[in-house]
């Protein structure tokens, strides 16, 4: 091996030091932190992209439910005795306290996923909802026998009663079952496909990036499905929610229809 070769030999085992060493461990730490920041931002902008409805957001407040729960039982115990599923008292001291037991465990916010408190909410819907469809069919039953509307107010404040009572029980029930509840959109462990295509949903860029539908949504589009009688701004994209606002918008339209009509006869 003569002298060259052996220079080449040793200078390929040596690692390389000084300046140039400095230089290649700086650039492979700048290369670390590059690959590490595209993987941030990659996943901001995954998030960015992602409908706001699939991601961890605020819960919703406890109060708005319960004051129309409240609402709902102030109607019931204003109609007249003959409308009432029971005894006066017994249906709203049922209703009552569920909603203690509810506001009990969940005071604040809706946050935490319990099955006790889904099917206590499940259990006074249903009870709220026999209560006012037997006061409706009542009312039917009534101007269809011309046993009931000799007197118009009456009869408008009693039909009045049982339409907004029908609005805000259906509303609870919308936001009761959409991606199977408040407390499973809050932890997105429902399903990640909507119920219901608010506006802000087909068309994001009029909405924040954190829009969500809350209560007062579902109220809204509880309230305009019973006034026209078909949706309006909210599409139902699944079975159970087209099947639930049929029935509400039937529902109101027997009711608003009998209701007026007797009252214009008797106001004649």
């Amino acid at each position: 091996m003569d002298r060259d070769d052996e220079l080449d030999e040793q200078s390929g085992d040596e690692q390389p030091t000084g300046p140039i060493a400095q230089r290649l461990e700086r650039l492979e730490q700048l290369m670390d932190r590059g690959s590490q920041a595209l993987g941030s931002g990659t996943a901001e902008l995954r998030r960015d992209l992602a409908p706001a409805m699939r991601w961890a957001g605020r819960s919703e407040l406890r109060w708005p439910v319960s004051l129309v729960v409240l609402l709902v039982v102030v109607l019931q115990l204003a109609l007249p005795v003959s409308y009432r599923l029971a005894d006066r008292w017994l249906v709203a001291f049922v209703e009552l306290g569920l909603l203690a037991v509810i506001t009990a465990i969940t005071p604040r916010r809706i946050e935490a996923g319990s099955l006790l408190v889904r099917s206590l909410g499940l259990v006074l819907l249903v009870v709220m909802s026999l209560a006012n469809l037997d006061a409706m069919f009542r009312l039917v039953h009534r101007l269809l026998t011309g046993t009931e509307g000799a007197d118009a107010t009456a009869l408008l404040l009693t039909g009045a009663s049982i339409w907004l009572a029908n609005v805000v029980i259906f509303a609870l029930w919308y936001w009761e079952f959409d991606r199977g509840g408040p407390a499973a959109r809050h932890h997105r462990t429902g399903s990640p496909y909507p119920d219901f295509l608010f506006a802000q949903m087909a068309t994001p860029d009029i909405a924040a990036p954190d829009w969500r539908p809350t209560f007062l949504d579902y109220l809204y589009l509880s309230f305009t499905n019973a006034t026209a009688f078909s949706p309006t701004d909210t599409l139902p994209l699944v079975l159970w929610a087209k099947c639930f606002m049929m029935l509400q918008s039937a529902v109101s339209l027997v009711t608003v229809a009998l209701v007026i009509a007797r009252a214009v006869n008797v106001l004649k």
